[in-house]
């Protein structure tokens, strides 16, 4: 990704911070604000021929090493299916590994990829412009890893930097973020988020209906694009949900649906309690409902997903959420 492609927030993000000292950054916020391309953006800087104050300069050996993911001073450590899916190589094992199918691509941040990370943060820099270490999303290390890193972070080699961004940081250990500078990530206006939805080629009144679904966050709202979900289903949902019409999440994984639901949940809740909604319309959300009923059904939608990942029958699933909810917004006791 080229630093001159970053939305127009991280870009004044990337400036501020890259004006400051520090070896280790911890870029927190919610998910959509943009925390992988911010992290990106910085050690794209770091590691430029001929960086500015803007950042990196997109033109050196140094950034076409980084577009091509082959940068020898650049450490990625992120869960396997996360790599994957950002095209960053697997090590040699571990694609062997998952090749051969003894195993599955891992969801976490594996312990061996850390120890890696520790030895490569003690070489020699390749390129003479010091070394960068991106962990994304930090969240995903178990304890075991995450004491890995510590003590590197502690006593760091004097040419490495980090910079570790989260989409859940309280769930990182104390310890991990007392030796990070903390930087919480800015949440555009609503302007700027739908101009730049848009101009990833997103017609105007689909933009507005999916950062509305996604919370304001925008590139939350760029992935319901991708997707491949309709953006009007989200506008019908609330009231098909409410009429117990499973078919509303046809082509919906277990997760998105769970995620919707939730979103659902919070808004019916907050109108009955006569605050704004968030995620939906409020002509669009189905009248009544009790608060003890939407209350029981927000925290077993809360139980479910500590649960949605596992390998259920996906048909069954949505039947079952969408009854469960069917009977919550209809409910008058």
């Amino acid at each position: 990704m080229s630093g001159n492609a970053l939305a127009p927030w991280i870009a004044v993000q990337a400036k501020q911070l890259l004006a400051q000292r520090g070896h280790a950054w911890l870029l927190a916020g919610p998910s959509g604000l943009g925390q992988y391309s911010l992290a990106l953006a910085l050690v794209r800087a770091w590691l430029c021929e001929h960086p500015n104050e803007q950042g990196a300069c997109d033109q050196c050996g140094s950034c076409h090493a980084i577009d091509v993911r082959t940068h020898a001073d650049l450490c990625v450590l992120m869960p396997e299916t996360v790599m994957i899916e950002l095209g960053w190589p697997l090590s040699e094992k571990a694609q062997s590994d998952i090749d051969d199918k003894k195993r599955k691509a891992s969801k976490e941040i594996r312990v061996d990829a850390m120890r890696d990370a520790v030895e490569f943060s003690q070489r020699t820099s390749a390129r003479g412009r010091g070394k960068a270490v991106l962990v994304f999303p930090a969240e995903r290390m178990n304890n075991v890893t995450a004491n890995a890193l510590l003590k590197t972070l502690e006593e760091p080699p004097g040419d490495v930097k980090f910079v570790l961004a989260s989409e859940a940081a309280h769930q990182l250990l104390p310890t991990i973020r007392s030796r990070c500078l903390g930087h919480s990530m800015v949440w555009p206006d609503t302007v700027t988020s739908l101009k730049w939805i848009e101009g990833q080629g997103i017609a105007s009144a689909q933009a507005s209906v999916m950062l509305r679904a996604a919370g304001g966050r925008p590139e939350d709202a760029l992935l319901f694009s991708q997707s491949g979900r309709d953006p009007q289903s989200w506008v019908k949902l609330p009231k098909a949900v409410a009429r117990g019409d499973v078919s509303i999440f046809k082509d919906w994984s277990p997760a998105q649906a769970v995620d919707a639901l939730h979103k659902l949940c919070h808004d019916v809740l907050a109108v009955k309690t006569g605050a704004a909604p968030r995620f939906f319309e409020v002509t669009d959300l189905p009248a009544g409902s009790s608060l003890s009923a939407l209350t029981t059904w927000s925290k077993a939608l809360a139980a479910t997903t500590r649960t949605v990942e596992h390998p259920f029958n996906a048909g069954l699933m949505l039947e079952a959420l969408v009854s469960q909810a069917q009977n919550a917004l209809n409910s008058r006791h």
